[in-house]
This record gives C-alpha cells, sequence and structure tokens, in this order.
C-alpha cells in the first residue's frame, strides 16, 4: 500500500490524527520512535532550523524538498504531510511541486493561497484572488493524480478578507476535489464550525500550537468541533531550542553539560549506534 493510500485509510478511521511537526532526520526518528505513524514537514520548523529565523516565505523548494528527503531516509514508515507553501509560483509550478513530493513518497501536501514573494512586513497575510487560487488547486489535484498524494487545500485569506471569503475559499476547494481542507487563523469555535461544515465531510487540519492569534482548542474540543487532524509546529521545535540554550548556558558556567542532558548512553542508543554494528557486521572482511 502506497503512503498515500496508508494515509486515506487512517483519515476513513474514527479518532483524531495527532501530527508531530518535524524538520530534519533526528526530530523525524523520535517522532517515529514515540509512535506516531504521521508527521507534518513544518515550513516553519524548517525556516527556524536552516534559516535561524522565523517563517516569512525565505524557504525554497529545493531546502524543502531537501529537508523532507532527511525525513524520509530518517523515517521511512512515516506518513509525511510535506508543506508545499504556495506551490512556488504558478500552477505550474504548483504542478511540479506536487509531482515532486509525490515521487518521492509523501503521503499529502499542503498548497496555500498567500500571495508570494509576500510584502516585506511580518504581519498580515494578503492572498491571491479567489479564481487564481482555484486554479492553483485545480493544477495540485491534477498533478496528484500521477502518485495519488493526497492535497491539502490552505486558505490564509481569513485576517485580510474576513471569515466569509475563506469558508468560500473551502467551498471551492472541495468543488475542485481537494482531499483536506484547512482554514488558516480562526477566531473563534463558530469559524472552526463553518469552515468544518463548508470541507463537507472531507477532513479538517489544525495547527493547535498555543500562543498564535487564534482560536487554539485543546485536543479534546478540537475533536468535538470536528478537526481530523491536529499539528504542533512548537511542540518539539521550542524545546529542542530550549534544550540546547540549557547546554549553552551550562558550558558558559563551567559544567560539562545541563541537568536536562541524556546519559551518554541514552545518547548513542537513540542515535543508533548499537543498530549501526549489528548491520555493519555482515560486511566485515573474513581472514
Amino acid at each position: 500500500m502506497s503512503a498515500p493510500e496508508r494515509l486515506r485509510a487512517l483519515l476513513s478511521k474514527p479518532g483524531f490524527v495527532v501530527m508531530p511537526a518535524v524538520w530534519d532526520g533526528i526530530s523525524a526518528k523520535l517522532a517515529a520512535g514515540a509512535g506516531f505513524e504521521t508527521a507534518f514537514l513544518s515550513g516553519s520548523c524548517v525556516a527556524a532550523s536552516r534559516l535561524a529565523g522565523p517563517d516569512l516565505d525565505l524557504i525554497s523548494f529545493a531546502e524543502m524538498f531537501d529537508s523532507f528527503n532527511m525525513v524520509r531516509q530518517a523515517a521511512p514508515g512515516t506518513l509525511v504531510l510535506a508543506d508545499g507553501d504556495h506551490g512556488y509560483g504558478n500552477p505550474m509550478n504548483v504542478q511540479r511541486t506536487v509531482r515532486a513530493y509525490g515521487r518521492a513518497g509523501a503521503a499529502a501536501i499542503l498548497i496555500e493561497d498567500k500571495i508570494t514573494p509576500r510584502a516585506l512586513t511580518a504581519g498580515g497575510k494578503p492572498c491571491i484572488p479567489r479564481e487564481e487560487a482555484r486554479m492553483k488547486i485545480r493544477a495540485a489535484v491534477e498533478a496528484a493524480k500521477e502518485s495519488g498524494i493526497l492535497i491539502l487545500a490552505r486558505t490564509d485569506c481569513r485576517p485580510t478578507a474576513g471569515i466569509d471569503e475563506a469558508v468560500a475559499r473551502i467551498e471551492m476547494y472541495v468543488e475542485e476535489g481537494a482531499d483536506i481542507l484547512f482554514l488558516d487563523s480562526p477566531t473563534d469555535e463558530a469559524e472552526i464550525a463553518r469552515a468544518v461544515a463548508a470541507a463537507k465531510g472531507r477532513p479538517s487540519f489544525a495547527v493547535l500550537s498555543p500562543g498564535a492569534p487564534r482560536a487554539t482548542p485543546d485536543r479534546k474540543r478540537a475533536a468535538e468541533l470536528g478537526f481530523k487532524i491536529g499539528t504542533y509546529p512548537t511542540g518539539m521545535l521550542s524545546p529542542a531550542i530550549a534544550g540546547m540554550k540549557a547546554g549553552l548556558a551550562a558550558l558558559v558556567a563551567g559544567e560539562a553539560e545541563s541537568k536536562a542532558a541524556l546519559s551518554p548512553a541514552e545518547l548513542r542508543e537513540t542515535l543508533g549506534y548499537g543498530a549501526y554494528e549489528e548491520q555493519a557486521k555482515r560486511f566485515l572482511a573474513k581472514g
């Protein structure tokens, strides 16, 4: 069964799917080791790890795709939702992006309707006109037929164009054949309910990390509201950064490591030294 087929089967089952946000090999390996069947290759996490900065559409397709390949190699059994951003251009660019991720083994890909390049400000998410957004999703759905990869259609227009326009776009994306729907930045549960209803029974996706200016229900409430998938972009990233800061503070203080550091044995086990040794034994030269 292909990755898209496995994800379709998972989404057809009852229950809420928790999708950790990953960005490289070790984050993907740890998520898989914790028992998560799915993961979201998050643009914000990749931007943080590669650029040491915010997610303001500075990451390129090549950088995201390289990160995807790291994730796939480290956790080949994980069903990965790739962040395709705005598709990196017009509908033809969208098709190239979708086909590339489909051929590489992604289970699903997110395509959004933000204007790119974005205005020189960190605030607001102006979006392309509705019919241009339609054509991007139409192109994505057509390109997805090659591999079966699922299309997650995201609208970012709520803050700049209002909830009515955002709901209309979700309805439009359903008409075009999108598999998963995503309203970014809902302000309250009433808006969430409208977006879920507009998805007409198809899975709805939510970002559930706290701290952003959006409605962020807890996991139980998110499921009650009709969300099927929840991702947590800061769930591993923020503790990872905190751990690195603690390690640096320990070095500044003259210590060898922070109190939160793994034991040498646990670190080696996590990184797979033992597994490497077992695999390498097969290739030892005799004599």
